[in-house]
């Protein structure tokens, strides 16, 4: 009972931040299933109605029907709505608070239809689906796809942002377990979920449905959910914000203790991949950078480059792509670095591929592979494994990994389920990987699947992926530099991937996705960093 109570308490301030003038005549409608969920509903309906909404309760059954601590609360807005019959909507007043509210009792398909045709021209400014939470694992029916229905008119039909659409736990009609959306179900502006978030909560394309989400301690033991077993986490600001804190800048450090991150990347005519990911590690905080490639490429990167990023010549080929006679002069420059990143705008040159590979086998540096020389490592051989000492970081999309896994494009199955297979090339090849996309995965050598929630569909456009590489490269390029032995190379990775989505976020709100480019990203590194750990920032 008491969770309950916490549960309809926290939804009540999630939903009192879309509505800044507070609930005084504010109308809702809170539609109930007969299981917890509903029982959360209620609670939040009498909340709503104490703080001068004017609430209205409909209940997808009778109030008989319902158990336990449900039932309970399904009896207290029963008495509060003084019903004198399960089927008639009926008020009572709160004379200490001016709110309102009304409950129904509805079992059949035409008593539904006929109460919700009474009320959809009342103009709700709130529609709270509290129907079926997380017990769901088969489309929806009968009764509760009516409803589902409903609600899907209320938004076609609404002006503005009103009515709010908000679902406690998870929007309903989805499975909570799944990433799959199929089936009717409600679609929110808002869903508040409890204790920890749900798979269908975080990853697409079944999250779309969810709208913001909010995640309320509602005094759930942490025991309880440490022993849950789970491999699957969510990645939060104060994960990020616990990294650039301990990475902060001290007043006696320099720029050889906040480490230097060569870049390997670039081919003629195939500069500005190189120019992005070398500015990005550059804007994320890393005391130095080079990037290193293909002599005539060296010129162009140069001239466009911001002039803190120091270059390197390589051996190159007929064409301008990276030569496997680089090896030697890429081995000495790794001698004064803390990470090296390969592969944007390398080319595949049969030559270029035995560079990486090179590189790859016989490094003696943690190294992040992304784009050419994920192509180059193609499909991914059983030999190459990352290490604790020396890990591999690798950045595919979705074709990348494709092409890794050796699958074709045909194959539906193969990434059908994302988080399982980030998960399988992770611990079977000992590396950390950086699935892109809606929603970017990271899997850890040891299981962990960790789903970012920052980011937006600007980040789409061409060149973000070499930025992301830059950002990645510069945070274990600082980790490394400034804990030394005590670095965690996921840790900073699940930091970059955080904090590159967030400035993509920041950009997108100065400029619109539409119009935003790479570039726009790196530049909003420094407003992200600051979002998170203002007081780190300051001198």
């Amino acid at each position: 009972m008491l969770l309950m109570e916490a549960a309809a308490s926290a939804a009540a301030r999630a939903i009192a931040s879309h509505f800044p003038e507070g609930f005084s005549g504010l109308r809702a409608l809170v539609l109930c299933g007969r299981g917890n969920n509903g029982g959360d509903g209620a609670a939040l309906a009498r909340l709503l109605c104490m703080q001068g909404a004017r609430v209205e309760v409909a209940l997808a059954g009778q109030t008989a029907e319902t158990r336990g601590d449900a039932r309970i609360n399904f009896e207290i807005a029963r008495e509060l709505s003084a019903a004198t019959g399960s089927n008639v909507i009926n008020s009572a007043l709160f004379s200490n608070s001016g709110g309102e509210l009304r409950f129904a009792e509805l079992t059949s398909a035409e008593e539904w239809e006929r109460c919700l045709r009474s009320e959809s021209g009342r103009g709700f400014d709130l529609v709270v689906d509290a129907l079926l939470g997380t017990g769901l694992a088969r489309p929806l029916e009968g009764l509760y796809l009516d409803v589902v229905k409903y609600v899907a008119r209320c938004r076609a039909l609404r002006t503005g942002s009103r009515p709010l659409v908000v679902s406690l736990d998870i929007p309903s009609g989805l499975d909570a377990d799944s990433a799959d959306a199929t089936g009717e179900h409600v679609r929110a502006d808002l869903t508040v979920t409890f204790t920890a978030p749900k798979l269908a909560n975080v990853l697409p394309p079944a999250s779309h449905s969810n709208g913001r989400l909010a995640v309320a301690d509602i005094g759930t033991p942490a025991a309880l959910v440490e022993e849950s077993g789970s491999r699957l986490f969510l990645v939060g600001a104060d994960d990020a914000r616990a990294w650039l804190v301990q990475t902060r800048y001290a007043p006696d450090s320099f720029k050889n203790t906040h480490g230097h991150a060569l870049i390997v990347a670039g081919s003629r005519g195939m500069t500005g991949a190189a120019v992005l990911c070398s500015e990005a590690a550059m804007r994320s905080g890393a005391g130095l950078v080079t990037v290193a490639a293909p002599s005539s490429a060296v010129a162009p990167i140069a001239s466009r480059v911001t002039p803190e990023v120091m270059t390197a010549e390589l051996p190159e080929t007929e064409r301008g792509a990276t030569s496997d006679k680089a090896f030697d002069r890429v081995a000495q420059l790794a001698e004064r670095a803390d990470v090296i990143a390969v592969g944007p705008g390398l080319t595949t040159d049969d030559s270029t591929r035995r560079f990486v590979r090179a590189l790859v086998e016989r490094r003696t540096l943690p190294i992040v592979i992304d784009a050419d020389a994920l192509n180059a490592l193609a499909p991914w051989s059983a030999e190459l494994r990352g290490s604790t000492q020396l890990p591999l970081v690798v950045t595919p999309h979705v074709g990348e990994m494709r092409r890794l896994l050796g699958v074709g494009a045909d194959d539906e199955g193969a990434l059908k389920d994302r988080v399982r297979a980030a998960r399988e090339f992770a611990t079977a090849h000992e590396l950390i990987v950086v699935l892109k996309g809606s929603r970017t995965l990271v899997a850890a050598p040891d299981g962990r699947v960790f789903v970012n929630p920052t980011g937006n569909a600007g980040l789409g456009t061409a060149g973000a992926g070499d930025t992301l590489t830059g950002v990645i490269a510069g945070f274990i390029a600082q980790a490394r530099g400034t804990l030394r032995e005590r670095a965690d190379v996921l840790a900073a990775v699940l930091a970059a991937v955080y904090v590159g989505g967030l400035a993509g976020d920041l950009a997108a709100r100065a400029r619109g996705m539409r119009t935003m480019i790479a570039s726009d990203i790196s530049r909003h590194l420094a407003d992200a960093v600051r979002a998170l750990d203002p007081d780190g920032e300051q001198p």
